[in-house]
């Protein structure tokens, strides 16, 4: 019903949903110090009250919950439906080649940017899906508001902020996944980690080292400083890596000492196979070389030996499992930094259904503490599972078919989205199965007809479950 009114709708407004999707992507809306009235700092303050303002002018009633989220509704009537997307992004990182992360340009069918798949360039299609229901005059009986939010890549403060006066919606779709639908949303421990030994300058010895940008980020360069190592070693040492591991190494002197550069492939944490993990290339590097035992190097050995180069599974942590409906344990270790008395880490570990506190967290306490390392964590973040037969489901399921002739149906997605807390909530779009969309690294990109086509099965979807 409506669908081609809902597809012309939505062919026509093409360049104009591109071009709010690009002025969203301009904003560097990362997290930043918090500056009074603005929780996240600047770029998630400017963001959510430019996507506000492009809500206002196409006609909806916006709400400014003080500067966390802000939200656009259709009607007045009864709630039904909440759209939670989020405007934040993370850090830019390193290696762009296609354009600079917050110039958005679009190139053979793609716009590539930080935020045009994760989250920004999703949050605009379901604002154009409301617009089509609007300005198409369909009628409904319910209404249907887009939660914009600010902070989902560090912590999702700002839904807490906005839950803790709003009620959820009876269905809530968060457009910041893949389609089908994600009813499964792994347990996360994004585990932070410490340890301490006692100082020594015996020579040749490692300085510094540091690695890493976001928890939940494979970190796609890695850095160290050494001492008393001959660079013709270094250089030998790298070759043999690089050959290995396809990752690269560069050097520089100074002052005496030499600064290393691994440079990899960073990815999604939930995802960690598609990246090229430079902290654990560099840290299994620096064992190669022939530093001075002491405190620093045995704990760095026996660490890399609990979280190994090309090791995604958390096999040599004691906490390998997978079930059927969820799949497989992930882990990434991704920040580290040390000096000369100790360390500071964290890693991120997405859990399968199965995955509890004492079959996981206990395990790799106990598996840190037999090195002298000391997990910090006192919880972990539970999976999350909503009806895959439920009408809700089965309408967003519906409306996916439609649209795109694929077979719908129900996946397990180990990323977290703003539904993972919600009774009936589920992850919902924006990419078609099979699209990398390079989210959380670099050259980031949504594909156009892809957004499109999102846009066009939210319409449905609201339609369908608000009429």
């Amino acid at each position: 019903m409506y669908k081609k009114e809902i597809e012309e709708y939505i062919d026509s407004h093409r360049q104009e949903m591109l071009d709010d999707i690009c002025t969203l992507c301009r904003i560097n809306s990362e997290k930043m110090p918090y500056v009074e009235g603005k929780p996240y700092g600047e770029g998630p303050f400017a963001a959510l009250n430019a996507a506000l303002e492009m809500a206002e002018g196409y006609g909806f009633a916006i709400t400014n919950y003080d500067n966390y989220v802000g939200t656009a509704d259709l009607n007045d009537k009864e709630a039904q439906l909440d759209i939670l997307a989020h405007l934040d992004v993370v850090p830019a990182g390193e290696g762009w080649t296609v354009t600079e992360p917050f110039e958005p340009v679009e190139k053979d069918g793609k716009l590539y940017g930080r935020g045009t798949a994760d989250d920004k360039g999703p949050a605009v299609a379901a604002m154009y899906a409301m617009r089509a229901v609007k300005e198409l005059g369909i009628p409904l009986s319910k209404n249907v508001r887009l939660i914009m939010g600010t902070d989902e890549e560090c912590g999702s403060s700002d839904i807490e902020h906005y839950y803790s006066v709003e009620k959820e919606a009876p269905m809530t779709f968060s457009p910041d996944g893949e389609f089908p639908v994600v009813n499964i949303e792994k347990g996360r421990l994004p585990g932070h980690f410490t340890a301490s030994w006692e100082k020594s300058e015996k020579l040749p010895r490692l300085v510094s080292f540091k690695a890493g940008v976001k928890t939940n980020v494979v970190p796609g360069k890695a850095h160290a400083v050494v001492e008393g190592v001959e660079l013709e070693v270094l250089t030998a040492t790298a070759a043999q890596m690089e050959q290995e591991t396809g990752i690269h190494f560069e050097f520089e002197e100074e002052s005496g000492k030499i600064h290393i550069t691994a440079v990899g492939e960073g990815a999604h944490a939930s995802m960690p196979y598609e990246g090229k993990n430079a902290l654990t290339c560099l840290l299994s590097y620096l064992t190669r070389l022939p530093l001075a035992e002491c405190g620093q190097t045995e704990t760095l050995k026996k660490l890399l030996g609990l979280m190994p180069h090309g090791e995604t599974d958390g096999k040599s942590l004691g906490v390998k499992m997978g079930d059927e409906l969820s799949g497989d344990l992930t882990l990434a270790f991704s920040m580290l930094t040390v000096n000369g008395e100790g360390l500071d880490g964290e890693f991120d570990s997405r859990c399968p259904i199965c995955a509890n506190e004492e079959n996981v967290l206990k395990v790799i306490r106990e598996n840190m503490a037999n090195i002298g390392v000391t997990l910090l964590n006192e919880a972990m973040i539970t999976p999350h599972y909503v009806d895959g037969d439920s009408h809700f489901v089965r309408t967003l399921n519906a409306a996916y078919e439609l649209y795109t002739g694929l077979q719908g149906g129900c996946q397990s997605m180990g990323g977290g989205t703003y539904v993972h807390e919600l009774k009936n909530g589920v992850a919902f779009g924006a990419a078609l199965p099979g699209t990398d969309n390079r989210m959380h690294g670099a050259d980031e990109f949504a594909v156009i007809d892809e957004l499109m086509v999102s846009a066009k099965i939210f319409a449905q979807v609201i339609v369908d479950l608000c009429s």
